[in-house]
């Protein structure tokens, strides 16, 4: 097996591995000296549980022993594997071929080194893990008598135990780690150190993990390239208007309103998958919002504040710009529920200014929030708006390292690995070079969003909320909508965006995409890479809508294209920037998009 395989870990020679990890002891021991001594100036300090964990932990293990008999079970159910496992592993180390009694998932990475498979004792490390993992998960998700949302909160942080104690996370039982270590004597795990020792710095004392090549990036240069032109800027955000690439443009301008969670130009990072120059090239003028990165001294902008130097301040602007009151109007993620939001407030207004809105990934009813749900409740929520009191708002590598956790193997162990165990610098690639570029949250926005709609669910009920002294009630909102979810969404999961089809009075045509949050929409034509699903009723259940859909091969980015025309108007000669009532201020992307967190 050693000629066929070309390194095995039998092969190893216990000296050589010592003496590596004595070199690396040695010569990281000055590099760990250093670290330490620039932190101590900067101690950092904080709750022993912010999260409230404990809690939940402790009334879980309550209603566990309370039912001896069942734990008992599952002991014995984990045993008599454990027994078979060993049995199989014996037959295997005397020549036999077995079956695997556990097999990791379909698309879990953390086992694709073939030594997993074909080195018994890591085939046994293995089975060994993944059986005490769904063992683990099991018996925390069969605990009964806990309240749903303790036993979510369990269910989440037990998995993330799990993910954490993988054995490929650890040098001496990954064997990929094993074989670069010998072969380079130990250099691949020094560089893992200053690797790990640069995050932390950068970080300030908090792993800041590197996912990409930052230097090989930079906003304006090489991502978020579409040309065009600031033409509008006020405290909140600055209205970029982009140039046209064809002659002849549709009479309506399209309005983008991306989330403030995250910078706009997901929608813009390369040119051949960028939705905002393909839409640019289907003969759409086309204005996007590009949101401030807030400081301190906005702490007190609220959600309404968002709406009136939002979308309001741009539909004003685009009037003077285009000399056109209507628009077309799109919203993606928090940048949707606003946009939704804006709609039932100028319904009670009597604002129809916005032809058509165009929803992506779209939160209006919060009941079934998804994951995000276990970092809602009322400990959480207090401790939040205290640590936001010291600077007025949220720092932005809190928000990330919250989507980071929804898939941790992936944005998190998979990178421990590659850069502090394997000691590689990870791979340029601008979606999580964008991933990384954070951004902050104003404290009074913050907690208003947090409250009112995920904790209480206020944004559906008329008059749950108010906007600038105005009563929201989304039945008002009567403009025809696209709605497009993803399938595989852990941000805004679709059987949760879809009940505001029930919701609002006007006609909806809601879309299902493959994949994720990201992925199913930046999903350009191009690529013919991820399906949709149509489904011209919009029955009360959302599986009942699925069940009745079409499955269309490609990008919804056509299908969308052919709805909103029936809304663009007529063609008119092409709009540059400048040319009407706003004078261009300066190059697209902008400053305000510039503005890094960290």
């Amino acid at each position: 097996m050693a000629e066929e395989m070309g390194t095995d870990m039998k092969m190893i020679d216990p000296t050589e591995l010592s003496k590596a990890m004595t070199n690396i002891a040695e010569r990281s021991q000055r590099v760990v000296s250093d670290f330490l001594a620039r932190q101590a100036a900067d101690p950092k300090f904080g709750s022993l549980d912010p999260l409230n964990i404990g809690n939940a932990f402790l009334e879980m293990t309550a209603k566990m022993m309370s039912d001896p008999a069942k734990m008992m079970e599952a002991n014995l159910s984990l045993w008599q594997d454990y027994m078979t496992l060993w049995q199989n592993t014996a037959r295997r180390l005397l020549g036999e071929t077995t079956d695997p009694i556990a097999k990791p998932d379909n698309g879990d990475r953390r086992f694709k080194d073939e030594m997993w498979e074909e080195n018994e004792i890591f085939d046994y490390i293995k089975q060994s893990y993944l059986l005490s993992a769904r063992w683990v998960q099991g018996v925390v998700r069969n605990v009964e008598g806990l309240d749903d949302h303790t036993a979510k909160k369990v269910d989440f942080y037990t998995r993330q135990f799990v993910d954490a104690m993988a054995p490929s996370n650890f040098v001496m039982t990954n064997p990929e780690v094993l074989r670069a270590t010998v072969e380079s004597g130990g250099e691949n795990l020094l560089k893992g150190l200053s690797n790990l020792l640069e995050d932390l710095e950068r970080g300030k004392g908090n792993l800041a993990i590197k996912m990409t090549d930052y230097d090989a990036f930079k906003v304006g240069e090489n991502i978020a390239v579409t040309p065009g032109k600031v033409v509008f800027q006020n405290s909140l955000m600055q209205l970029l208007q982009y140039t046209p690439t064809t002659e002849q443009v549709v009479e309506k301008p399209l309005l983008i309103v991306p989330p403030w969670i995250n910078k706009f130009y997901i929608l813009d990072l390369r040119p051949k998958n960028s939705f905002i120059k393909w839409a640019v090239d289907q003969g759409h003028t086309v204005f996007v919002i590009s949101w401030v990165n807030p400081d301190t001294e906005l702490a007190f902008k609220g959600f309404g504040d968002y709406m009136k130097e939002g979308p309001l301040a741009a539909l004003d602007a685009i009037e003077k710009a285009t000399g056109m009151k209507n628009v077309n109007a799109v919203g993606y993620c928090l940048g949707g529920t606003l946009l939704v939001s804006t709609l039932a407030y100028m319904a009670a207004k009597g604002d129809d200014r916005i032809s058509s809105t165009t929803l992506l990934t779209t939160m209006t009813d919060f009941r079934e929030p998804g994951e995000l749900g276990v970092f809602i409740d009322e400990e959480q929520l207090s401790g939040l708006e205290d640590k936001m009191s010291l600077h007025g708002y949220l720092d932005g590598r809190d928000m990330a390292t919250t989507f980071n956790m929804l898939r941790a193997n992936d944005l998190i162990w998979s990178f421990v690995v590659n850069n502090y165990l394997l000691g590689k610098d990870p791979f340029p690639f601008d979606l999580l070079y964008w991933n990384s570029d954070s951004t902050r949250m104003p404290a009074a926005m913050h907690s208003f969003y947090l409250r009112k709609m995920y904790q209480e669910n206020k944004l559906i009920q008329p008059g749950g909320i108010e906007l600038d002294g105005v009563a929201i009630d989304l039945s008002l909102v009567k403009t025809p909508i696209y709605m497009l979810s993803t399938r595989e969404d852990h941000i805004a999961p679709w059987l949760s965006t879809y009940p505001l089809t029930q919701l609002v009075s006007g006609p909806v045509k809601f879309v299902l995409s493959a994949s994720g949050h990201i992925a199913g929409v930046v999903n350009p034509p191009a690529a013919n890479k991820y399906c949709y699903w149509v489904n011209p009723k919009k029955p009360k259940n959302p599986e009942t809508w699925l069940a009745a859909a079409k499955q269309e091969e490609g990008s919804w980015w056509t299908d969308w294209q052919k709805w909103v025309e029936k809304f663009a108007g007529k063609q008119v000669p092409a709009r540059q920037p400048g040319t009407g009532k706003l004078k261009t201020i300066e190059d697209a992307p902008g400053a305000y998009v510039k503005v890094r967190a960290v």
